[in-house]
């Protein structure tokens, strides 16, 4: 079993940065790939980026890429998402999830999520 707790959610204008986190709790962090997807009201929830267990490994939807980055700390049980240059578009709710598997859908664990809003 995995626990994800989000946070570093919140309001910023467009062009500006947030960085998220998500801290793991449980057994064998270090052994799971870990995603961000985020989902607007009444939409299904979307693909954002993923990271292998070791970080040697990413992988981005297109319409991040080049402004987010996804890295992990092992040692610490978290994953950030680094958010640069951001859109009114990015606005949604934040989901981190793991698995043990190489995946871009279908994990098996997720958090709560937190609210990103960027106004324009």
């Amino acid at each position: 079993q995995v626990q994800l707790v989000e946070s570093g959610g919140g309001l910023v204008q467009a062009g500006g940065s947030l960085r998220l986190s998500c801290a793991a709790s449980g057994r064998s962090f270090g052994s799971y790939t870990m995603g961000w997807f985020r989902q607007d009201p009444g939409k299904d929830r979307d693909f954002v980026a993923a990271i292998s267990w070791s970080g040697s490994r990413t992988f981005y939807v297109d319409s991040v890429k080049g402004r987010f980055t996804i890295s992990r700390d092992n040692a610490k049980n978290t994953v950030y998402l680094q958010m640069n240059s951001l859109k009114p578009e990015d606005t949604a709710v934040y989901y981190c999830a793991a698995d043990p598997r190489w995946t871009i859908q279908d994990y098996d664990y997720w958090g709560q999520g937190t609210q990103v809003t960027v106004s324009s």
